[in-house]
């Protein structure tokens, strides 16, 4: 173990979960302004000030980075902290982090497709018509079938705290095993 113990890798799994969501955000605002361009040229990229001479699916892009970067990082630390503490390897540690940020991604487009699901059940049923006030100008159907999708993701990416537990967990007991067997005294 180094002198700075597991901090830099608690540090690289912050990072590697802020670009990850990153990147996630990115691909996935490519699919909502598929769904919903009206979403993001109404609303999305006026609130996000972004150039109104870059392409727009690129503008998307940046929007979905921007706007989820800090969730990586954000649902990572709880676990990523559980695991500075409790996960003895730092390569169990990696390990556990990187796969905790896969379920979370996992977990996150799931999400998203439920959300899209159920855009496109609200609208096709009115539903919420008469509960919902969008924003000036928006296409109300393109307008709830990207904005479904986006809740729906950070729901799930919240979620993902939760779920980022569990390979930690798993590479303590990993550890803990592997101890235990290497100071059994030989028979």
């Amino acid at each position: 173990m180094s002198r700075f113990g597991k901090f830099p890798v608690f540090a690289l799994l912050l990072a590697l979960a802020a670009l990850a969501a990153a990147l996630f955000g990115a691909l996935h605002n490519q699919i909502s302004y598929s769904v919903g361009p009206s979403y993001f040229e109404d609303y999305k990229f006026a609130q996000f000030g972004t150039d109104p001479g870059m392409a727009p699916r690129l503008a998307a892009a940046v929007v979905g980075a921007q706007a989820s970067w800090w969730m990586g990082a954000l649902v990572g630390l709880p676990a990523f902290l559980y695991g500075l503490v409790a996960v003895p390897r730092n390569a169990s540690y990696l390990a556990a982090g990187i796969g905790a940020i896969g379920l979370v991604v996992i977990l996150a487009t799931f999400a998203a497709v439920a959300g899209l699901l159920g855009g496109i059940i609200v609208t096709a049923t009115g539903w919420l018509d008469a509960s919902l006030t969008l924003p000036d100008g928006v296409d109300p159907t393109e307008f709830l079938r990207a904005g479904f999708m986006h809740d729906a993701s950070y729901i799930g990416g919240g979620l993902g705290a939760i779920l980022a537990f569990w390979p930690m967990r798993r590479a303590r007991q990993i550890d803990a095993a592997r101890h235990a067997q290497q100071t059994q005294a030989p028979e």
